[in-house]
């Protein structure tokens, strides 16, 4: 099995707890690349719980299979202050996926 390690990045909004961390919010995966599952995911929220949160509620998805879906899930049950941060960096992250498979395809 075929996989890689993909990040997306979007920045956080002020008077976060991670803002004090990290200006950017991250999102990686690992993707197993034939057909785009999510194998692994994580985030540099804060907590931990929250970090576990996305995991449980990312991982598994299909990327060949567009992201509405992931983002539903992420705009109706994550209710925190990073959402807008959390959304922006995983169509950023899809965005990358989708140019490893085009660099792929070149080869």
């Amino acid at each position: 099995m075929q996989t890689a390690f993909i990040a997306g990045h979007a920045k956080l909004p002020s008077g976060m707890a991670a803002q004090n961390i990290y200006d950017t919010l991250t999102i990686t995966a690992e993707i197993e690349m034939k057909y785009g599952v999510i194998l692994d995911v994580s985030c540099t929220l804060a907590t931990e719980h929250g970090r576990q949160f996305i995991s449980h509620l990312l991982r598994g998805y299909s990327l060949n299979d567009g992201i509405e879906e992931p983002l539903k899930q992420l705009q109706e049950f994550y209710l925190g202050k990073a959402s807008n941060a959390l959304i922006s960096a995983f169509k950023d992250l899809y965005k990358q996926y989708h140019l490893v498979l085009k660099t792929k395809q070149g080869e």
